[in-house]
């Protein structure tokens, strides 16, 4: 368990997906640009086969924007994309309707 306190330190945030690649030599990451309201952040996510890049590319998702960037085989993920995942099923948590891109979820 957490507190309130603890789990307001995490930022999300909407973004845009403005572009989407597949990381060399992996067999599961994808990396992609993130608008986050005027600012383009890049995520390295294990959604290869799961989602083609035209399915993602100018989508809004929700993304948590305040943690420490990690590397994942030589790529800076910067952000992390937030999906609920159920066996082999992922889907991607977005908002209802079209909001601005920077958004904060609260």
């Amino acid at each position: 368990m957490i507190s309130f306190k603890e789990f307001k330190k995490i930022e999300m945030r909407v973004g845009t997906i403005k572009k989407v690649v597949e990381v060399p030599d992996s067999k599961k990451l994808i990396k992609f640009q993130v608008d986050i309201g005027g600012e383009l952040k890049q995520a390295v996510a294990g959604l290869k086969g799961y989602f083609k890049p035209e399915e993602l590319v100018g989508k809004q998702f929700v993304f948590v924007t305040n943690l420490e960037p990690a590397k994942l085989m030589g790529n800076l993920s910067e952000v992390m994309i937030l999906a609920a995942v159920e066996g082999d099923k992922i889907s991607l948590v977005k908002p209802e309707k079209e909001v601005s891109d920077g958004t904060i979820i609260e």
